[in-house]
Order: C-alpha cells, then sequence, then structure tokens
C-alpha cells in the first residue's frame, strides 16, 4: 500500500508542477488503506503560500472523520511536513505520516541549485509533533521527487 499511496503523492507533485505550484501532493488514508482524501500544492495558483495539500488534508479530516478516525488514519505526503502542516496535523490529531522525501534533503537539493532557503525553519515532524510515528525518506520516492524539485527550480 505505501507504494501505491507514495506513487499517487508523487504524480500529484507532477500535477502541481504542471500548473505552475511547487510540487507537492499527499494522500490521507484510512486504517485498511482506502484513499479519503488527497490533495495537491496550490500556493501559486490560488495565490495562497498556505494552500498546501497537508494542510488542506488536516481540514477535510476535521470535518469529515471523528477523532478516532482521524487518529487512525495516515499521511502519506511526497515531501516531510513544514512547521505549519505539521503543527495542523498535530492539532487535528491524525495519525502516521509517510514521507517520500524529508524537509532536510529538500533543503540541501535547494542550496545545491542556488535556490533561496525557506522562510521558515527546516524542522523534523516529530519536533513538531513529539511521538508521532514517521516514516521516511522512502526510496525511490525521494529521488523522483528530487528530479520533480530540479525542474521546479530550473523554471
Amino acid at each position: 500500500m505505501t507504494d501505491d499511496h507514495l506513487r499517487r503523492c508523487v504524480e500529484l507533485a507532477a500535477e502541481a508542477l504542471e500548473a505552475g505550484d511547487h510540487p507537492f501532493g499527499s494522500v490521507l488514508a484510512g486504517p485498511a488503506g482506502a484513499v479519503l482524501a488527497e490533495d495537491r500544492n496550490r500556493e501559486v495558483t490560488d495565490a495562497d503560500p498556505t494552500a498546501h495539500p497537508e494542510l488542506a488534508l488536516a481540514r477535510w479530516a476535521v470535518t469529515n472523520l471523528s477523532p478516532a478516525e482521524r487518529a487512525a488514519s495516515t499521511v502519506y505526503t511526497s515531501g516531510e511536513h513544514c512547521p505549519m502542516c505539521a503543527a495542523a496535523h498535530g492539532w487535528v490529531g491524525l495519525g502516521p505520516i509517510v514521507y517520500a522525501g524529508s524537509a532536510a534533503q529538500l533543503a540541501a537539493w535547494r542550496a545545491g541549485w542556488g535556490q533561496p532557503a525557506s522562510p521558515v525553519a527546516v524542522l523534523p515532524i516529530t519536533r513538531i509533533v513529539p511521538g508521532l510515528t514517521v516514516t521516511g525518506p522512502v526510496a525511490p520516492f525521494d529521488e523522483q521527487m528530487r528530479a520533480l524539485h530540479e525542474q521546479a527550480a530550473k523554471r
């Protein structure tokens, strides 16, 4: 299941990139692995720097799932949550996170391409949500995300 969900996250990230947004995509799966919701980055197209897919899924979950259902769900995502999205994840009580590429990897890639640093601190999710079960980075999806971010850096 993990590979299928991360593959979909990479597809959503590619859709975001094609639409002119930053390449990020996320999937929310229930306890049995069924996809409950998915989204992609919309920062540029929505002119909203907070239009991250992880934040959208947290908002969707709090509206559509009970606290127990949220805790039993897993977020799969193309990149490790930023501090804003990690906080939302913790506040709504979502379960584990599985990410393709880490925030540290992304920061290093961007620096290597001469891109500016993120305006927010690069922190591991567990610094924001202690005790959360987190898996990542996951190969080969991290390298697929590196390629998408490199395309974004070149435009």
